[in-house]
């Protein structure tokens, strides 16, 4: 008896042919499998759910009609989970520290539990910051027949007849702080600004990432925009699950269709829309896994390119439903049009050009026409000079025209928290530069956001006046002029850790330039005599950390574990 279950074209064959493998096949019996699901293509069902995330606590839902499609397509799946922070929950604190490592500790579990278990296909499942660019790598690094389901945004929260997202509660910490706004208030903003499940309602990482999956076209089209309580976001999961089936049939994985081109078109698009600084970490993490590789100067090269046609929350008044109801992702790469290379394909078999035929844009004041563009620039921009001479990253979206060009004296910190504790006791007066150093990826560890600290100033009224620069990083949500991922970060011995208070820090970002009024002589002496502050987190170097510090690359590079 051969014992032969299953076509030797299945990598899960491996798991139930032959007479030796009869311990696997009875594991299988004994959870409810029967001898015809045994010849069918062993489908991963990759679920981010957590408990303590709002962007994935609707995850089992979706996971229950993927599981409907793949079981309709003739595959068996086989539901597995992963890490899944909530970067809310860690903002201001040193929990911040362990959330951009989970980004290579996610796509490692992935890859380990598909090769192990032989896993045919895989179905992703994600909604927020590191989640979908983790899920993105594992994709591209496993190159198995893929499709993405992204979780969708939360509904907008609803105060005093504005539409408003839960960011604006940093903000509005600092009104508090000023007596604008009593606690009443501030709880009644509370209670109304996280509506319901979802990633958070602006265009931060969570929601930019989920653009670029779209845009990459590893999900079905308008899948970014299409909220988490929308019945249309259970029908694209049902249709996911048999997609992936289909493509294991079809052997079509992501790099067949994924191309540098497919990451041009990405960039762009995300641009377009007012994408996150954090993409300048994570879209060269993606295209390093799929053996590509993409610089900051290439990110600002496109961005310079690149009309700004959508204008969303936090750099805007328009919210995510808005860009969902005039026509989404698809409506905006429509509008992009001759910049993009149509000839690519996505997911489904489609060029770019076929993806977005049907596209309508319903709303040219949410998305706007190339000729009637808000800036004929994207939202980013890098910045180098004697300070951050491997470069730095800025929303330049959303700054105001007054801060575009400044210069100030630095008032230096060590930590986010000590720079929030000088911002809300009245310690920094307009014209500042704020300095925040050794929160980086091997400084930090693991580059906090910033967005506790942003939030303050924006709160204080202080967001057109002062500036600040880091070597960490800023949540999505942040506006005016920040500058981050300042490289070679001080943990480095960058030019950042020898600024003392009072230097002059000079800020273009018309002209792309980042110094300080400094010489090479002096940054180099003073340097000799830095002295790093103590690591942030208690025993760091003995865990996760300390393995973390110790292999991370520059952020300059997408802050990759070598």
């Amino acid at each position: 008896m051969d014992f032969i279950y299953k076509d030797p074209k299945y990598r899960s064959a491996a798991v139930v042919n032959g007479i030796t493998m009869g311990g696997p096949r009875a594991h299988l019996k004994g959870m409810g499998a029967d001898t015809d699901d045994l010849g069918k293509p062993f489908i991963g069902i990759v679920n981010s759910f957590n408990e303590m995330h709002p962007g994935h606590i609707h995850f089992r839902r979706l996971v229950d009609r993927i599981r409907d499609g793949v079981h309709q397509a003739g595959g068996i799946p086989f539901e597995f989970g992963c890490l899944a922070l909530c970067d809310s929950f860690s903002q201001g604190n040193e929990g911040m520290c362990y959330v951009l490592p989970s980004r290579e500790h996610i796509a490692d579990s992935i890859e380990i539990t598909a090769e192990a278990q032989r896993l045919d296909g895989l179905v992703f499942v994600a909604g927020c910051d590191k989640i979908v660019p983790a899920m993105l790598m594992a994709m591209m690094r496993l190159n198995l027949p893929s499709v993405m389901v992204t979780g969708g945004p939360m509904l907008p929260g609803r105060h005093d007849g504005r539409l408003c997202a839960t960011y604006e509660l940093k903000e509005a910490a600092g009104r508090l702080k000023k007596g604008e706004i009593d606690k009443d208030e501030f709880l009644l903003r509370e209670d109304r600004l996280s509506p319901g499940p979802g990633s958070c309602a602006m265009m931060g990482t969570a929601n930019s990432m989920s653009v670029a999956a779209e845009a990459l076209g590893v999900t079905l089209p308008g899948t970014a925009t299409v909220h988490a309580v929308m019945g249309q976001k259970l029908r694209d999961a049902k249709t996911s699950g048999k997609l992936v089936v289909k493509l294991v049939e079809e052997d079509t994985k992501p790099l067949d269709f994924v191309t540098k081109e497919s990451f041009d078109n990405c960039l762009k698009t995300l641009l377009a829309v007012g994408g996150s600084t954090n993409l300048t970490l994570h879209m060269p993490a993606i295209a390093h896994e799929a053996g590509m590789n993409l610089t900051l100067e290439e990110i600002d090269r496109i961005s310079s390119e690149t009309p700004y046609l959508a204008k969303v929350k936090p750099s805007g008044s328009h919210t995510l439903l808005d860009l969902d109801d005039a026509g989404g992702i698809q409506a905006v790469m429509k509008e992009l049009g001759s910049k993009l290379n149509t000839g690519v394909k996505d997911v489904l078999g489609q060029t770019l050009a076929e993806r977005f035929a049907k596209a309508i844009n319903s709303n040219s004041e949410v998305i706007r026409s190339i000729d009637r563009a808000y800036s004929p620039q994207g939202s980013l921009a890098v910045l180098k000079g004697n300070l951050a001479p491997l470069g730095s990253v800025v929303k330049q979206s959303g700054v105001a025209e007054s801060m575009m060009v400044h210069s100030g004296p630095a008032r230096c910190f060590t930590s986010e928290e000590e720079t929030i504790e000088a911002i809300l006791s009245g310690q920094i007066t307009p014209g500042d530069v704020i300095v925040i150093r050794y929160e980086g990826p091997k400084g930090g560890p693991g580059m906090r956001e910033m967005l506790t600290a942003t939030g303050a100033l924006v709160g204080v009224g202080l967001s057109d006046s002062v500036a600040l620069v880091t070597d960490g990083r800023f949540s999505g949500a942040t506006r005016g002029p920040c500058i981050g991922h300042i490289s070679p970060e001080a943990a480095a011995d960058g030019p950042i850790a020898a600024i003392v208070d009072g230097d002059m820090i000079h800020i273009d970002i018309p002209k792309r330039t980042l110094n300080v009024d400094l010489t090479p002589e002096q940054i180099e002496e003073r340097l000799k005599a830095c002295v790093a502050p103590p690591l942030k987190v208690q025993n760091a170097e003995k865990g996760v950390l300390g393995r973390y510090a110790r292999n991370v690359g520059s952020a300059h590079l997408g802050a990759i574990l070598r």
